[in-house]
């Protein structure tokens, strides 16, 4: 092979190789760190953790009452209006389209149970005249249907109607509380797997290297070629080793039945005893 063609073989797999850690750290960000929960638990940010397919997504729900007409939207751990930290916001449809934050991201709740996870966004903005002018706070209650990536957003009250601890509540289907089902593989069947991935693996990446770096052709491009043209003769030793005799043992004695005819007995000679 000659020295351009190897070099551009060689960029073209790193190219490859920095693709795929490219992609692979992709999946493996983390957006919920975004929300700051009040008690920074290991327990709280676990549960957070579970609404990582929900982030970077804007759900939104209108409501009409009488002459009230609001739009809300909701984000997990994101900007969901146009006030920055606002993790939920109530948008009036009349007049001037005013948006009212009814909870903040970086004043975040996490409490999960079996199969659902209520997300709490606390330090909105202050009521006017009810709820002794306190904050806003909003509750999602995100619960599992596996049926259902992404549900949509619904309202199911408003309770501002007590001097304090007043609450926006929304409710959220979603199959990414859901518990892990039990797996229905066998401890063998799972052997199996993963043995062709790590096969798979091997032929691709011999080949590969076998293609590009070594510069081989036809069937040369098999990893281990030589090799493996050779396992069928070494596992023939093998049994014959094993399984074979050698010939080198002496042949155990067989079986003479007793003659009924007495045998001939050797003639005696005694000439050597005559004297000369």
């Amino acid at each position: 092979m000659s020295p351009p063609h190897t070099a551009t073989s060689v960029r073209l797999l790193v190219l490859a190789v920095q693709l795929v850690l490219l992609v692979c750290g992709g999946q493996a960000s983390d957006d919920t760190k975004r929300c700051k929960l009040f008690s920074d638990s290991p327990a709280e940010r676990k549960v957070l953790s579970l609404l990582e397919p929900l982030t970077n997504k804007t759900f939104s729900v209108a409501t009409t009452s009488g002459k009230e007409s609001y739009t809300y939207k909701f984000q997990v751990c994101g900007d969901a209006g146009k006030t920055v930290g606002a993790g939920l916001v109530q948008i009036d449809q009349k007049g001037e389209k005013s948006e009212t934050v009814l909870g903040l991201y970086t004043a975040t709740q996490a409490i999960g149970g079996s199969d659902w996870v209520m997300l709490i966004y606390s330090n909105g903005t202050k009521y006017d005249a009810h709820c002794s002018k306190e904050m806003r706070k909003a509750i999602v209650m995100i619960s599992c249907n596996r049926g259902v990536e992404m549900g949509k957003l619904e309202v199911v009250l408003e309770e501002r109607e007590r001097d304090t601890d007043c609450f926006y509540l929304f409710e959220l289907d979603s199959s990414a509380v859901c518990p892990a089902l039990p797996s229905q593989l066998s401890a063998g069947s799972i052997i199996l797997i993963i043995g062709f991935v790590l096969l798979s693996v091997y032929l691709i990446c011999g080949f590969l290297y076998q293609r590009l770096i070594v510069g081989a052709k036809g069937l040369q491009q098999f990893p281990n070629y030589v090799f493996w043209t050779q396992v069928g003769n070494l596992a023939a030793d093998g049994c014959n080793f094993v399984f074979r005799t050698q010939g080198t043992e002496e042949e155990p004695p067989t079986y003479r039945g007793v003659s009924t005819e007495p045998e001939e007995q050797p003639e005696e000679r005694d000439d050597h005893l005559l004297p000369m």
